[in-house]
């Protein structure tokens, strides 16, 4: 089985959701259907349908935590150094609009964009590893070539 990188922030936002599902969501979802069942005919009973495919979700999601967690490889950005790797918190300026922006690179698991944290797998993140604070990378986007300056890195 393939390895899945986690930041330790990573790793404890996933176990914290993983024992949230179990502890708090699963016995609600059970207690819901319990209710619902009460109210008598269940093929016109649209809180236990909604219950049940609740109950699905949650179970599906524990399922999918479950997996990613027995398979995490993780990493703590705060031991590493250097050029730019797996955990690395990147700012950077567009060269033609002077937006700057900031990323962690991290793996698929924990990625969010909108959160900063940036898929190593993204264009973005393969262009700026291996590189140093001062280095300028071209990434292919959709809307053409973009050019980054690195202004730092930082392992946090």
């Amino acid at each position: 089985m393939e390895k899945v990188p986690l930041t330790t922030k990573g790793f404890a936002k996933l176990d914290a959701e993983l024992k949230n599902l179990k502890s708090v969501e699963r016995p609600a979802v059970i207690a819901a259907i319990a209710e619902a069942r009460e109210h008598g005919d269940l093929s016109e009973n649209a809180e236990y349908h909604a219950a049940r495919e609740k109950q699905s979700f949650i179970e599906g999601r524990i399922r999918e935590l479950e997996s990613l967690i027995s398979r995490s490889d993780v990493i703590d950005p705060s031991r590493m150094s250097g050029a730019i790797k797996f955990g690395a918190t990147v700012k950077i300026v567009d060269e033609d609009t002077d937006d700057e922006k900031t990323y962690q690179i991290v793996g698929e698991a924990e990625a969010n964009i909108e959160r900063g944290l940036l898929n190593m797998k993204s264009p973005l993140a393969r262009a700026l590893i291996g590189k140093e604070e001062g280095d300028s990378v071209e990434v292919r986007t959709p809307g053409g070539v973009k050019s980054y300056e690195i202004l730092s890195i930082a392992y946090i």
